[in-house]
């Protein structure tokens, strides 16, 4: 211990030994700094950084030493050898590098202290080599056992310096603590190993002048070792402050994913095991951290997914092609579905190595239910749109179309295949050129007007309808539907309202507006119009006998024969059933005789329909304008009177009105007025007529029979008022004041004899038919099994549904109905077969010529039998004679009515004149 104090005291210059200590003390910084870099790094940057500390620390432990040796003062001239120096250098760098290559790598004690071994024992071997270099005139003699102090002081202190260094938690400390350990290794060995030096010297030695100049050669270490230290300090701390900061980004990129709750940010392996987990990935699939961290990614998804291979394929298509975006189902801890948008971003190192997968997975599945809304509120709205039945457009502040549906290229007849946006309207025109200009001024006109709708007709016999909308913008809506079926419709019901609809002709207000015109031009040019008023003859006869197709028939026949016969100046008109009308504008008289001959000879000639010829006829009325009326109606009135004076004229069926005739309206107009006031004043009172049986005689019952006493003309006929009820409507009151007042008598007599009432034509087409018989029979307490109905066959086929399902309710309430007039009507069989009548009344027609005709007696047989056939009862009407009772009686008539019984009369009468005789019922 002596020798080394004694040796660095007296031998050293004490600056230049400071100088190594402070130069061995950076290079031991340097050394250990690159070694905690080195630790910090992995693969090709680990060899780089502890290489560059072998290199650093070696050179400037190796500068230490020649330093020192400069600071040693043999007492003789020295100098270095070459090769023994520079193997020395690489010793210290070779030393250095694999001592920090173990520790870099090292994880437990052992190796670290078998680091700082190694790195004790490459000082100490780079000092003794140093030492030979040594070239001087002498020799130097070794004290043994000072060498190995200085060699295992270096391997002690060494060993502790690398353990500390890489154990220690504190950075700094464990910087310092091992530099100075280190630093301590390198000085001991050094000053040690000088120590054990003992100089000899030889004269006879001679130093080659070759030899390295030892000031020279230290000045230039020196100042090589200071560069390559400060230089791998700076390095050193280049990276610590960017490993700071990388700590920093690291620190807040962790803070910034731990606090992203919305997104599920997560690590995969290479092999896409999980290895790191943020909040968001826990809210978004349900698993913490620790249940889910290693475990493999595809618990993720859907089993039908995980067996066709769909994670390990999107693992595939990120590594190819560094990342990968995609969404889809994916599942939650409890089971749940999610719809998820995943991005997948490979992770590589420095070096290009796989690291493994960055994984964001996004909860989408509001966002996808509301798009799947989205996408079947558009799909529907394109499919309303390309049903629609209109054509719905959009077009730009420029007029070019920006929006359309497919029905556009229908309605305007354009190919389908062609693209019409970016078109103005009137390029679209031009598809069609004809009338092509009309049509875009129209457009144009609408759009100037602000709005509104036109119809349009196309050039293919179409009519659309064009509706323009403007909008908040320059823009405007323009819709098109076609409306040909409807324009077709308007202008058909615009015909049928001035047309009749059976026959096609003018109906009476096209035929008031055709007669005003014409009055019009003739007080202009003093023409002369006759009106005419048509009405068929016997044309009741032709409905009822062959049914209502055959009478619509003829009525079609005759007004193709009319119409067909028109020259200009002359119309015809059909006013309804069978009354037309005629005006004929002449200036002489033979054009309107010539007139009435076609019209008289189209309305006489045979027709046939059904193999059957039925002779038609007419009874025409004329008016003159201006002598027989100023105005339509007037002409048409006078008309209608000459009409009915021509019917009551069997032998002329052209009548020409004359003043005279007013006088007989006006009566009739006044008679049909005075129907009404006979009703409420009781001027009409009831007849009956007696029905018999004809087995025994007995009373069946009566028929009643309306009269009426009018105040002034006293008793008037039914066979007057009655058709003119018919005509002024006041038949339904009539009628109902027959059925009350009948019950009410009849519900009075002490007897239960049967009345029987005859229903008309209108009462039986009402509805409230049946409640109104219901009514009277509560009302006057009459039993429904004593009335009886009579209807005529031609009072049902007007409506024969309507009529027996009213007559089925007023049969279900016990009152008997009876076909009446049997046998002159229409259909009479197909009438029995539909309704179960109660009796059948033989019209008096058959029974006035029984015993002179034997035709008329083979009809009485067959209804007879039909009758017995039905077991429906028969009653004979017009029985006048005991020869025509008793004709009956023997061909099986059940019940008589007639003169020979009795006339209609009041009950009073009926019943003193039968008192002697009277048969109870």
């Amino acid at each position: 211990m002596y020798d080394v104090l004694a040796c660095l005291v007296f031998e050293h210059d004490l600056r230049l030994v400071a100088l190594a200590a402070i130069l061995c003390v950076l290079s031991c910084l340097a050394a250990m700094g690159l070694l905690g870099r080195a630790r910090a790094v992995e693969g090709s940057a680990r060899v780089i950084w502890f290489l560059a500390g072998g290199a650093v620390g070696g050179f400037g432990i190796w500068s230490t030493h020649f330093v020192a040796m400069l600071a040693y003062d043999p007492g003789v001239v020295t100098g270095y050898e070459s090769l023994l120096t520079l193997g020395s250098l690489a010793t210290a760098v070779a030393a250095t590098s694999a001592a920090s290559g173990i520790a870099a790598r090292a994880s437990g004690r052992a190796a670290l202290a078998s680091a700082g071994a190694l790195f004790g024992l490459g000082v100490s071997t780079m000092h003794f080599m140093g030492m030979a270099a040594l070239e001087f005139p002498g020799r130097i003699v070794w004290d043994g056992s000072l060498v190995v102090a200085a060699i295992l002081l270096s391997m002690l202190f060494s060993m502790p310096a690398f353990v500390l260094g890489v154990s220690l938690r504190s950075r700094s400390k464990a910087l310092c603590v091992s530099s100075l350990c280190l630093a301590f290794a390198i000085v001991a060995m050094h000053f040690t190993a000088m120590g054990a030096v003992t100089v000899v010297p030889d004269p006879a030695k001679i130093v080659v002048p070759t030899m390295l100049s030892p000031v020279v050669m230290s000045a230039a270490i020196v100042v090589i070792a200071v560069s390559l230290l400060f230089s791998g300090a700076a390095a050193v701390l280049f990276a610590m402050r960017a490993e700071r900061q990388a700590a920093v980004s690291e620190r807040n990129f962790r803070l910034l994913v731990q606090g992203v709750t919305d997104y599920a940010l997560y690590m995969l392996d290479g092999s896409g095991r999980v290895t790191s987990w943020n909040p968001g990935a826990e809210r978004v699939k349900g698993y913490g951290a620790p249940e889910i961290l290693g475990r493999h990614f595809e618990c993720f998804y859907l089993p039908e997914d995980r067996v066709a291979g769909l994670p390990d394929e999107q693992l595939q298509n990120a590594l190819e092609a560094g990342k990968y975006v995609t969404e889809g189902w994916r599942l939650r801890k409890d089971g749940t579905r999610f719809w998820a948008h995943i991005v997948i971003n490979t992770v590589r190192d420095q070096r290009g190595e796989l690291v493994g997968f960055a994984k964001v997975t996004r909860d989408r599945t509001e966002q996808r239910l509301a798009e799947t809304r989205l996408g079947e509120i558009s799909a529907n709205l394109n499919l309303a749109l390309a049903h629609m039945a209109n054509a719905l457009t959009l077009f730009d502040e420029d007029g070019r179309l920006v929006m359309y549906n497919t029905r556009l290229s229908e309605l305007l007849r354009i190919d389908p295949a062609i693209d019409l946006h970016g078109l103005t309207m009137e390029e679209l025109s031009l598809f069609h050129p004809l009338h092509a200009e009309r049509r875009v001024a129209a457009y144009r006109a609408l759009i100037e007007r602000g709005g509104g709708e036109i119809v349009i007709e196309a050039p293919w016999e179409s009519f659309i309808r064009v509706t323009v909308s403007p909008t908040r913008t320059a823009a405007r809506v323009m819709t098109f539907e076609d409306v040909t079926l409807r324009v077709r419709s308007e202008r058909r019901l615009s015909h049928m309202a001035r047309h009749d609809t059976l026959t096609g002709l003018p109906n009476r207000r096209q035929f008031m507006e055709i007669l005003e015109d014409a009055i019009a031009r003739a007080r202009e040019t003093g023409a002369q119009i006759a009106v005419f008023n048509i009405d068929l003859d016997r044309f009741k006869e032709i409905n009822d006998g062959y049914g209502h197709a055959v009478g619509d028939g003829v009525l079609c026949r005759l007004s193709e024969r009319m119409a067909g016969a028109l020259q200009e100046g002359e119309t015809v008109a059909r006013f309804g059933g069978d009354e037309f009308v005629a005006a004929k504008v002449y200036s002489n008289e033979t054009d309107l005789h010539a007139f009435v001959a076609r019209l008289t000879t189209g309305l006489s000639e045979p027709i046939v329909i059904d193999d059957r010829e039925i002779v038609p006829g007419a009874s025409l009325g004329i008016s003159i304008f201006p002598t027989d009326g100023s105005d339509p109606e007037r002409l048409l009135g006078n008309a209608d009177m000459a009409m009915y004076r021509a019917k009551e004229n069997f032998e002329q069926k052209v009548c020409f009105y004359q003043a005279s005739m007013d006088e007989t309206e006006r009566a009739r107009r006044a008679l049909a007025k005075d129907i009404w006031t006979g009703l409420r004043e009781g001027q009409f009172f009831l007849n009956y007529q007696i029905q018999r049986a004809a087995a025994d005689n007995r009373l069946a019952g009566y028929e009643v029979l309306a009269r009426w006493r009018h105040p002034v003309h006293g008793m008037i006929s039914p066979a007057v008022f009655i058709p003119l009820a018919e005509e002024c409507g006041a038949i339904g009151a009539v009628g109902d004041w027959v059925l009350t007042q009948a019950c009410r008598e009849a519900a009075s007599w002490p007897g239960r004899e049967k009345i029987a009432v005859n229903l008309s034509a209108l009462q039986l087409s009402s509805l409230q038919l049946a409640s109104r018989v219901q009514d009277v029979l509560l009302e006057t307490g009459l039993s429904p099994e004593r009335l009886e109905l009579e209807v005529t066959e031609s009072a049902i086929v007007g409506d024969k549904a309507r009529a027996l399902h009213i007559l089925r309710q007023i049969k279900a309430m016990g009152v008997t109905i009876a076909i009446d007039d049997f046998g002159t009507g229409y259909s009479s069989l197909e009438t029995l077969r539909a309704f179960p009548f109660d009796k059948i009344k033989l019209d008096r027609s058959f029974v006035s010529d029984l015993a002179t005709d034997r035709q008329a007696l083979a009809f009485v047989r067959a209804i007879l039998a039909l009758g017995k056939s039905l077991e429906i009862p028969v009653l004979a009407e017009g029985v006048e004679t005991e020869l025509q009772r008793d004709i009956l009686t023997r061909e099986g008539c059940d019940q008589f009515q007639g003169y020979l019984f009795g006339r209609p009369d009041t009950l009073e009468h009926i019943l003193d004149s039968a008192a002697p005789q009277r048969i109870a019922v």
